[in-house]
């Protein structure tokens, strides 16, 4: 049983690592697939696989042609995904519950999924993930506006390169850059972009410098 309960409207920080703190994102491959779950399997009807869905789009696309598209987005989802960040053994979003559950078949869906492209492709069988994943609740505006800025420059607090990780940053600093995200849940509380990233980049200093002083404190 959780100890967090998801509530529709709620915003929540969920997380998760690698088991035994093993790589889970081996580059750019992984990430597009692992984003294209995001967005495939973040729908209230299930779609079986994303190989199964991809048949279901082509008989869509036979029956109805180019209104394809506005059946697909038409679909109610499950949740809104206002951030993310993917480092090379661990995950984070922020997430806010739209229907019922919505949170726990969001995240079964893309861990099960996953977790069978991951070992297919690299010829090995077992769980992927350490466990179920990690929620907290984001109980304020203040929190959600700071953790907003932790999620999205992550890469940056453990000090990764662009190069193995993938983050929802240049979706929010870069005007039109992506659809991905319900960024206005966070955008639309400053006067501008440029003003988020000032804000974003201070949080992160603070976040980085208590990162820093924890790991001295464990030496």
């Amino acid at each position: 049983m959780r100890k967090t309960l998801f509530v529709n409207g709620e915003y929540y920080h969920i997380f998760n690592r690698g088991a035994d703190k093993r790589v889970v994102f081996l580059g750019r491959d992984s990430f597009a697939r692992f984003l294209q779950g995001m967005k495939e399997f973040n729908t209230t009807v299930p779609i079986g696989s994303i190989y199964e869905n991809s048949f279901r789009k082509k008989d869509q696309l036979g029956q109805f042609g180019n209104s394809v598209s506005k059946l697909v987005f038409e679909q109610k989802k499950l949740v809104a995904v206002v951030c993310y960040c993917l480092n090379p053994n661990h995950y984070h979003f922020i997430l806010q519950q739209l229907e019922d559950r919505g949170i726990e078949k969001f995240m079964h869906r893309i861990g099960v999924g996953y977790t069978k492209y991951f070992n297919k492709k690299h010829e090995r069988t077992g769980v992927l993930f350490e466990g179920p994943f990690k929620a907290i609740h984001v109980d304020s505006n203040e929190y959600l506006l700071h953790l907003s800025a932790y999620v999205n420059l992550n890469n940056w607090v453990h000090r990764l390169g662009n190069s193995v990780s993938k983050s929802s940053w240049e979706e929010y600093t870069y005007t039109g850059r992506g659809d991905f995200c319900e960024r206005g849940i966070i955008l639309e509380q400053f006067k501008s972009v440029s003003e988020y990233k000032d804000f974003a980049l201070s949080a992160l200093q603070v976040t980085q410098e208590r990162k820093d002083m924890e790991e001295l404190l464990l030496e």
